[in-house]
């Protein structure tokens, strides 16, 4: 029996692939049929979740990219095929009241959060690697919604990606190619490591989430799919809240 959200047949790039959401992206979307790229800085770890992905009958692909590298990019969108789905998951996060961010933060953040996806995007187009039909899905973050002390930089971020997202779904229309951003609330992930949270303000801000718990990579991974899939095939321009609840309070 056909998965409804299939994905079968369709070539899919994803960018942050090494760890945590785009990781869980990747393995889900293999799993509904997809022919993956997955792409990150650390290709160990790709070859990884190259080796959770492998099955005799889809062959996918692993390039090591570091999206703030002009020439990573061109050598990454020259390699590709044209591709029926793209997720843009590359990302980092540095939490700091805005009196103590500096400089190289500022532009580290939006290097990485926001110009390596338009460039990206800009290089996918012109070289005509987006197919007609085509769904290109942005993970933002609730952030943008819902501001939380320490946060601003990564917020005013995700912020520019939201309004990119709107902008590129509207010029992509006329080609039915769909942009549309998933806005996560907090995920645990490997990013955590370099945010400097502790254990007990996580435990405190968990609190604020109406369902009870954190967000986990495969919740994200699932509305991944559907927006990959055929069946979002009216949805575009579209800002998801998938949070817990957290923006309810």
């Amino acid at each position: 029996m056909q998965h409804l959200f299939s994905l079968e047949g369709k070539k899919i790039l994803i960018t942050g692939a090494s760890g945590g959401i785009g990781e869980s992206v990747a393995l889900t979307s293999g799993l509904q049929g997809a022919e993956l790229t997955i792409s990150a800085r650390n290709q160990e770890r790709l070859n990884e979740v190259l080796k959770d992905l492998l099955t005799d009958s889809v062959r996918h692909t692993t390039i090591p990219c570091d999206l703030s590298s002009a020439a990573d990019l061109d050598a990454l969108v020259e390699s590709l095929e044209p591709l029926d789905g793209v997720v843009l998951n590359a990302g980092a996060v540095k939490l700091a009241p805005i009196a103590f961010i500096n400089d190289a933060t500022v532009d580290e953040l939006f290097e990485i959060n926001v110009q390596s996806s338009i460039r990206l995007m800009q290089r996918l187009i012109r070289k005509k690697k987006i197919k007609k039909g085509a769904s290109l899905v942005f993970i933002s973050s609730i952030s943008t919604q819902k501001a939380t002390i320490g946060n601003a930089v990564y917020n005013a971020t995700k912020g520019a990606v939201n309004a990119f997202v709107k902008s590129l779904a509207l010029e992509l229309a006329a080609k039915q190619i769909r942009v549309n951003a998933i806005m996560p609330g907090f995920v645990p992930t490997g990013i955590l490591k370099t945010s400097g949270i502790s254990k007990e303000e996580l435990d405190a801000h968990q609190k604020n989430y109406p369902l009870g718990r954190y967000g986990k990579p495969e919740d994200v991974a699932y509305l991944c799919v559907y927006l990959l899939s055929d069946q979002a095939s009216w949805m575009t321009g579209a800002l998801l809240n998938l949070d817990g609840g957290f923006s309810l309070k």
